[in-house]
């Protein structure tokens, strides 16, 4: 009951410290094949060598190339890293960060997804702090006098909004993930380039795509006060989700809705930034590590049931939803409206066709319940929830009644 207490009262306590830490406002460029205009955006910033990140993958697939030629045309020096891998540790940070040493980079450029763009993150910080070692750098906080090494973000996939997020996640020596969040992040671009999701599997599409809608959601409906602005950002984000996901599951090569998805992705980004995430990342995080499941299809697994049952603590909220997308009007009382949103979100989790896994144990329950009041602690959720209603959420996501 004390971690109960302690948990209410410190709920609304992330949003405040998150408010005053400085947010990336890069200069967004979009459209297919749009990545072809970094050697223009590094030669108008006068810069004369620079470090490109990506990942083996992305490197076989070639998506690098128009890049590097763009830079060549400018005539800018361009040193290529792609070590990175899917859990990006703290070996590859070293070695990232002497690869910018080496080359004099003076600007870093990551192609990628979010593996990718949180490595960036952490050798762009490193570069600066050069009287720090690599493990030095895993704190919860890591301020960066006079700002990160400049970063032009280039995603690969439209759905974490790590392009310019503050934090990133390194796994550490032990081979624990380390959230860092980078106080003085200097994301300058921004590359929408819906070309690179154009084959993108339509499993991955639709576990990017729900990870973007539950940032814009959560976000919305966060005890954090992120002025109008912010959350009309989250709001497009969910309404952007809602009306063009379908579209590319349907249509992969429709670049008008891709790009529309990159954008959601960026606004849910933004989400992050301002207004934090909730219970939904808590309990999909720790399912998602416990049973190793991909991150996106441990949100869309918990994100109905988590929805559902803080309807009537952000009734408000969902309800303006719901009429921003069109799925009420103002005539609709808000309990009804709500539901139309829930409806829709329901709608879109089924055309996903995600499978439900039988893997989630009572016996895991308690060990469950730690971690995610554990992480919910780094959120501003709408509520605050007990043990016994994480049990309650628990048998509602794994399909099934116990007896705890």
């Amino acid at each position: 009951m004390a971690s109960y207490v302690l948990r209410k009262v410190a709920r609304k306590l992330p949003g405040m410290v998150i408010k005053p830490i400085p947010k990336p406002r890069p200069k967004i460029t979009e459209g297919f094949g749009k990545r072809n205009k970094v050697g223009e955006i590094c030669k108008n910033a006068g810069y004369k060598s620079v470090l490109l990140i990506t990942d083996k993958t992305l490197h076989s697939l070639g998506y690098h190339t128009s890049i590097e030629e763009s830079l060549e045309k400018n005539g800018i020096k361009c040193t290529l890293f792609y070590e990175i891998n899917s859990e990006p540790n703290i070996d590859i940070i070293d070695m990232g960060r002497k690869k910018v040493a080496e080359s004099e980079a003076e600007c870093i450029i990551a192609l990628g997804g979010g593996s990718v763009l949180d490595s960036s993150k952490m050798i762009a910080a490193g570069a600066k702090l050069k009287h720090l070692n690599t493990h030095a750098l895993l704190l919860k906080f890591l301020p960066v006098d006079g700002g990160t090494l400049p970063i032009i973000s280039i995603p690969s996939t439209a759905g974490t909004g790590a392009e310019f997020t503050v934090g990133a996640v390194v796994t550490n020596h032990r081979g624990t993930k380390c959230a860092t969040v980078i106080v003085g992040l200097n994301v300058t671009n921004v590359i929408l380039d819906n070309e690179l999701m154009i084959n993108t599997p339509r499993s991955v599409t639709a576990a990017c795509g729900i990870d973007a809608l539950s940032h814009g959601l959560e976000g919305f409906v966060a005890s954090v006060d992120s002025g109008k602005v912010n959350e009309k950002k989250s709001m497009e984000c969910v309404k952007l989700v809602l009306e063009n996901l379908p579209k590319v599951l349907d249509e992969p090569k429709n670049i008008v809705a891709r790009q529309n998805m990159c954008r959601a992705a960026f606004l849910g980004g933004n989400a992050i930034n301002e207004q934090l995430a909730g219970y939904v990342h808590a309990f999909a995080h720790s399912i998602g590590a416990m049973y190793h499941i991909p991150h996106g299809n441990a949100i869309a697994l918990c994100l109905l049931p988590v929805m559902y049952f803080q309807k009537y603590s952000c009734t408000d909220r969902l309800s303006a939803l719901a009429r921003f997308c069109g799925l009420a009007d103002e005539e609709t009382d808000d309990i009804s409206a709500s539901d139309k949103l829930l409806e829709a979100l329901k709608e879109l989790i089924d055309k996903c066709g995600f499978e439900k896994p039988e893997f989630i144990n009572v016996e895991d329950y308690h060990e469950l319940a730690e971690r995610i009041s554990n992480d919910a602690i780094n959120y501003s959720p709408p509520i605050t929830m007990r043990n016994d209603e994480i049990f309650l959420l628990l048998d509602n996501i794994r399909g099934k009644s116990s007896h705890i």
